[in-house]
């Protein structure tokens, strides 16, 4: 890309906002060198790879970059064949530690047959793993110039005699600072070191009273630093054990560094792809940061970015704009009064085909498309040189000239202030012929300019295009909003009118105007003033599809919630229906166990009546099984029964049964009526009035055993079971609780790891018989325990 370009674009801004992303300064490094590419299948292999690290952001969180250093000079030293330190060590360590992290970051997820990133994943593929000398070396050295007791077995036993040496040097010392001979030799009863010897302070004038050696005298010499000969040879011993210690260290540092040798084209291998990965997470970091997009590239020569904002102006200070070019028209010029927005347009185009095409998601809205540039060209700023003696006008004509000679159909122009700086009706016809020769060899080019001429040269020329940006009259300030389509009107005589001259001088320069230049301001007048019409009718269309889309989308929410709670309200209804079924059959067994029960001597009689009951039952029980094979019918009466009072007969058109009203219909015209055994709430549309049939009752005689509902216990355990047995079983037991007229049953679920608790709390604030329910307090069972209130 041209030099020049990079520079008035600020595309080196960018590189130094995408360095700071980095995780590590290898990575910081390679982010400054970023550059825009001329190949098509390296930009989709770029925006592949930063669409990815998106992804992996969101979804994983940040990637394990830690440890990643240059550590090319460890690599030299080792070539040379020279021993590496503690502190290199570690780093290799390091970088070891974030080859394995990132190869275990870039796994995919075991629950998904096919990769989610494709790219990243090849690219992670290549980073090899030494486990064994990651440990070896983390085993050895605990930290800079610490090496570990455990390195080896010599090192450990050279210290641990160690270790006993000094202690014995200390015991002796320490007898002979203790003594009450020696104590008035003494300077001070301590133990100090001189060198690498043990050494006691004495006072001048006694040194002939402590047998031994002097090493050192205090600076007015009333103190001598006596190594007394009673710890002599331990000293001795203790000199020839830190020699062995430090020719130890460096035979294990010596094999620490051969390992490393052996995998040094594996540790370059890993460096450099973690910091190509850092390159790509970066790249990541900065698209979420400007809420980029990745853009749609096309073969023909088209740029459409939508709803763009220049990357390097604050989010909620930049207007975004939309731009389009090379499908209905090459050329775009662009007006519009100074401070107005045009040079910003400019450098957004310019800045966002560079970041595209280097890998970068742009700050465009969904759907921009763009297409490959070989080279982009921007003429932009004052580049006047007081050394070359080159005016404002030679400097911008030097760099058009050179931009005319290098530019082909591949490229993109983009120049400001075409033609400024000179005579305005030699600079508008200078301007006019470069934009004529661009278009003729058909090279996409955007220019803007303050030339009227230009304005009139764009509309009457093929695929060249007026564009402009607003000015508000009103409160004399651009709004920054670029409109294509439309030459910039001139607000000279207005901005003058608000800013107060006089009408009169207004007139005057008015009439100076030729009768062309007013019929084109009037011409552009209207173009703006329908164009504003045109855009407030698309708006308000837009929301109102918008509003007609929300009210849409509420009206099937509610449809859907509807639907969902009356499958609900079946379910339980099916429930209950099953649990009456069940609990019938449990009492025809009890009925007829007891009928058999009675005496020998009433045999005919019972029999009579077991068959009556039997029937009966069987009556009952065929209904209710009719009625859940088919599921209950959702039947309504044309008109509902009114005046209900207990002991009316009814036929509940559901169910297809007849039954008794037990209690008035309450606000919601809901009746408890008795369906046989049943006992049931059902709504007033739900029922038919019928006429009293004198019925012939069965009396059975004799004692009846209670029905199952009255054994319920006042608690259930559903420790150790799954969540869905356990909600299931809880669901049958509340309900069999509710049969039994229970008020408040225990759901001991255990603590544990709060699943159980959680979900069945969950089914509680939504079941039909829960009043209330609140956790167990001390002496209840705590948290392993829901105590439940029934209705």
């Amino acid at each position: 890309m041209n030099e020049r370009t990079l520079r008035v674009l600020e595309f080196d801004r960018i590189a130094e906002k995408l360095s700071r992303m980095a995780a590590s300064r290898p990575g910081a490094e390679r982010c400054l060198e970023i550059m825009p590419s001329r190949d098509m299948d390296e930009i989709e292999q770029l925006q592949q790879e930063t669409a990815e690290g998106i992804k992996a952001l969101v979804k994983k969180g940040e990637p394990p970059m830690a440890g990643i250093r240059n550590l090319k000079p460890v690599f030299k030293r080792v070539e040379a064949g020279g021993v590496l330190d503690t502190e290199q060590l570690l780093q290799t360590a390091d970088l070891l530690r974030a080859a394995r992290n990132m190869k275990n970051y870039l796994k995919p997820e075991r629950d998904r047959d096919e990769e989610e990133y494709p790219v990243l994943k090849e690219t992670g593929d290549g980073l090899v793993v030494h486990r064994k000398v990651e440990d070896d070396i983390n085993r050895c050295i605990e930290g800079p110039d610490l090496i570990s007791d455990d390195a080896s077995p010599t090192l450990k036993n050279i210290r641990r005699q160690k270790n006993t040496v000094n202690e014995q040097i200390r015991s002796k010392l320490n007898s002979i600072i203790s003594s009450p001979k020696f104590q008035k030799y003494l300077q001070d009863t301590i133990v100090t070191r001189r060198g690498d010897r043990h050494v006691i302070p004495v006072k001048q004038e006694y040194r002939g009273s402590v047998p031994g050696i002097v090493h050192d005298q205090s600076t007015t010499g009333a103190t001598l630093f006596i190594e007394p000969m009673a710890v002599v040879e331990l000293n001795n011993k203790l000199r020839e054990l830190e020699a062995g210690e430090r020719i130890e260290i460096e035979r294990i540092l010596a094999t620490l560094t051969l390992e490393v040798s052996e995998i040094l084209d594996d540790l370059k291998l890993d460096l450099e792809i973690l910091v190509e990965l850092d390159f790509i997470f970066s790249r990541a970091k900065l698209g979420l940061e400007m809420d980029g997009c990745r853009p749609i590239y096309n073969s023909c020569g088209y740029i459409n970015l939508k709803k763009a904002r220049h990357p390097l102006i604050e989010r909620d200070k930049v207007v975004p704009v939309d731009i389009h070019l090379g499908k209905d028209f090459d050329v775009l010029v662009i007006t519009g009064p100074n401070t107005g927005g045009k040079t910003v347009s400019l450098k957004t185009v310019g800045l966002t085909v560079l970041m595209a095409q280097a890998g970068l998601h742009i700050p465009c809205g969904s759907g921009t498309e763009l297409t490959m540039f070989s080279s982009v060209f921007a003429d932009i700023g004052d580049e006047q040189s007081i050394e070359q003696s080159l005016s404002t006008f030679s400097s911008h004509m030097t760099n058009i000239v050179n931009i005319l000679k290098e530019a082909d159909r591949d490229s993109l122009v983009l120049m400001d202030e075409l033609g400024a700086g000179t005579d305005p009706t030699e600079g508008a016809a200078l301007a006019m012929a470069i934009l004529d020769y661009l278009f003729s060899r058909h090279i996409r080019t955007i220019a803007t300019t303050h030339y009227s001429e230009l304005k009139q040269y764009a509309l009457v020329r093929e695929r060249v295009e007026n564009a402009s940006v607003e000015f508000d009259v009103e409160t004399l300030s651009p709004t920054y909003r670029l409109t294509i389509g439309i030459p910039g009107k001139s607000n000279a005589f207005e901005i003058s009118r608000r800013l107060g001259l006089g009408e009169n001088i207004i007139e005057k320069a008015a009439g100076f105007l030729t009768g062309e230049e007013v019929r084109f301001e009037d011409i552009i007048r209207d173009l703006e003033r329908n164009k504003k019409e045109a855009l407030q009718e698309k708006e308000w269309t837009q929301r109102l599809r918008r509003e007609v889309e929300a009210i849409k989308e509420e009206y099937q929410r509610k449809m859907d919630r509807l639907e969902e709670n009356r499958e609900k309200i079946l379910d339980q209804a099916r429930r209950e229906a099953r649990l009456l079924l069940t609990e019938a059959k449990d009492e025809a067994a009890d009925i007829i166990k007891d009928l058999r029960n009675l005496s020998r001597v009433e045999a005919r009689e019972r029999n009579r009546r077991v068959e009556e009951a039997r029937k009966k039952l069987k009556w009952d029980i065929e209904k209710l099984e009719e009625a859940l094979s088919k599921g209950i019918r959702e039947v309504t009466s044309d008109k509902p029964p009114e005046d209900l009072k207990p002991g009316d007969p009814v036929k509940v058109l559901s169910l297809g049964q007849r039954g008794t009203v037990l209690e008035t219909p309450d606000n919601a015209g809901e009746v408890m009526v008795q369906i046989g055994i049943m006992k049931m709430k059902v709504n007033l549309t739900n029922l038919e009035k019928v006429e009293q049939k004198g019925e012939e009752k069965v009396i059975v005689k004799g004692t009846r055993r209670p029905s199952k509902a009255a054994g319920i216990s006042v608690e259930t355990d559903v420790r150790g079971q799954t969540l869905e047995d356990a909600l299931m079983n809880v669901d049958k037991y509340l309900d069999d609780a509710s049969l039994a007229g229970l008020k408040q049953v225990t759901i001991i679920h255990g603590k544990g790891s709060g699943v159980l608790r959680s979900g069945i709390q969950q089914l509680l604030k939504s079941h039909q018989h829960v009043s209330s329910f609140r956790r167990g307090v001390f002496g209840e069972g705590g948290d392993g325990v829901t105590v439940v209130k029934l209705k």
